[in-house]
């Protein structure tokens, strides 16, 4: 059996590539501590820590993967790392927030709808990782688990800043947390956002639109990401319905 030596690794192309690169592992890795570190203020009753901190975890899930292709360092177990590191921060995490902070009460219905939560997101995230390649990209298939998420930390977060304890706001938090981890499994097309080519030019009302979204989201971020997730995860549904209209339509025309 012949010895790779590190220099054989350098020079075989195919051998370079199943090494770990660092930059875009570190975005994972911090993704996946703020994950944890939102179960562990969960645990300890600082809810809205936990809520932030999910929401910090999608901010850095979102740039390993782009700092990934800008470096040419993607990698196999760079995907398999994100997706166990989205579980944790996607899945296990809102699912613990919510439950000691609104569902604990509820007897088995809490942690049920906890569960259904949890196990959405394992499935959500195994059927992506099956269907990358065969799937339209234009189109998620089902609520990708990281707006799930934010939809559930964005309910906490804004109950509390209205003042609502989980235990009155518990039937709230256990339709929705019921509502995303359905979501997820379904197959509601929602809009990727990956077609959008940020070289070509735009109209100019775009840039005061992003502005004026700026000045929103610094001055009530929890209102304005709750109010952004919750209209997402309801336009999968309202595509579906106009696309069945359209199709009864023709059918009756």
């Amino acid at each position: 059996m012949p010895v790779i030596t590190p220099r054989k690794a350098l020079m075989n192309p195919e051998l370079r590539r199943r090494g770990i690169y660092i930059l875009p592992n570190l975005f994972t890795t911090a993704a996946l501590f703020a994950g944890f570190y939102a179960i562990v203020q969960a645990m300890n009753g600082r809810f809205e820590n936990a809520a932030v901190a999910i929401f910090i975890a999608m901010v850095l899930d979102g740039l390993d993967g782009r700092v990934a292709r800008l470096t040419h360092t993607e990698s196999a177990f760079g995907a398999e790392y994100d997706s166990l590191s989205d579980m944790v921060s996607f899945g296990a995490a809102p699912a613990l927030v919510v439950y000691e902070w609104a569902l604990k009460g509820m007897g088995k219905l809490g942690w049920i709808a906890a569960f259904i939560y949890c196990a959405g997101g394992a499935l959500r995230l195994a059927r992506f990782n099956t269907n990358i390649d065969v799937v339209d990209k234009r189109y998620f298939q089902g609520l990708p688990i990281p707006a799930a998420a934010a939809l559930v930390a964005g309910l906490v977060w804004i109950m509390l800043d209205l003042g609502y304890s989980g235990e009155q706001a518990r039937w709230y938090a256990c339709g929705l947390t019921i509502f995303a981890g359905i979501t997820m499994v379904s197959n509601v097309r929602y809009w990727s956002g990956k077609d959008i080519n940020l070289r070509r030019s735009v109209p100019f009302i775009v840039v005061p639109a992003m502005v004026l979204g700026s000045v929103l989201l610094s001055s009530y971020p929890e209102g304005v990401l709750f109010a952004l997730f919750l209209g997402y995860a309801l336009s999968g549904y309202a595509f579906a319905a106009w696309r069945w209209l359209q199709r009864h339509r023709r059918d009756t025309t």
